[in-house]
């Protein structure tokens, strides 16, 4: 079978993960990529004249400091989502971890883990986050990361914990603890590469949600000062009252690629939930 009719069935089957796969590799080529093409300088303050509009010059145009949307929207969308990457990784490492050892052991581990989850679950995340930026002094993306991984864990940890509860009981699992196959041994190569849908669009999820997270803790103006963020952009052009001046094209632009970004996430989540998600399964 050709590449092309491979993509076909794909897209016949989960008609939402190419236009999401698309719709990403858009949002992360130019920050990826296009970094070295990029004059650095015009993110300068000062570095141009202030509150352009979008023109030949700035195709965005600038803004009260002086510097170029274009490139600060590129760099900043690379920053949001490795922000989101960091968070995501951390929190989905971490759930799948505990949510394994919860599940497949049970008994009093479980209800340990399960009750730390339970007991942290019920907090808002966002009020821990803010507590947790406000007390520190500086600020990076990979900071940023996992200070936002810190509440990214638990979502993952109730998913996989369910999952394994319902694949310890099936027959390959029992046929292999009575050929006294080890239990990590089990979980790493019966159980974990049945769960690898799962983790999929778990970790989409909570790229997404950590992506929210940060941008929510930015605009309150606890990210990094110095970090040029989708969500630090939209905070100075609050701080700087660009809606009600008029300076559309310092704080749309910035909320166009956050909107773009969780469309194209939820698209790809919304084909991985299919696969691994028996009531929507059409394999």
């Amino acid at each position: 079978m050709s590449a092309l009719s491979q993509i076909r069935k794909i897209n016949k089957r989960m008609p939402t993960l190419l236009p999401g796969i698309i719709l990403l590799l858009i949002l992360v080529i130019p920050p990826t990529l296009g970094r070295p093409f990029l004059d650095l300088e015009l993110t300068q303050i000062s570095s141009s004249r202030i509150n352009i509009p979008p023109g030949a010059e700035y195709p965005l145009g600038t803004q009260s400091e002086g510097r170029d949307m274009l490139t600060i929207l590129i760099l900043g969308t690379g920053a949001t989502l490795k922000i989101g990457l960091i968070a995501g990784a951390i929190g989905l490492a971490v759930g799948a971890i505990l949510g394994m050892i919860s599940g497949y052991f049970g008994g009093f581990i479980d209800k340990t883990i399960s009750a730390i989850v339970d007991s942290f679950i019920t907090i808002p995340p966002l009020a821990i986050l803010i507590l947790i930026a406000a007390a520190t002094k500086t600020m990076s993306i990979e900071g940023m990361g996992i200070i936002v991984a810190l509440t990214a864990w638990m979502q993952p940890t109730r998913i996989i914990r369910s999952q394994m509860l319902s694949m310890k009981e099936r027959n390959y699992i029992r046929l292999a603890k009575l050929s006294d196959m080890g239990s990590i041994k089990i979980i790493f190569t019966e159980i974990l590469p049945n769960l690898i849908p799962f983790l999929a669009a778990a970790f989409v999820n909570g790229v997404s949600t950590a992506i929210l997270s940060s941008i929510g803790l930015e605009v309150l103006g606890l990210g990094s000062q110095q970090t040029l963020s989708l969500g630090m952009t939209i905070y100075y052009a609050n701080y700087y009252s660009a809606m009600w001046r008029g300076i559309w094209w310092w704080w749309l632009p910035p909320v166009i690629v956050i909107v773009l970004i969780f469309i194209a996430l939820f698209l790809i989540s919304l084909s991985l939930d299919e696969i691994g998600n028996p009531k929507f399964n059409r394999l």
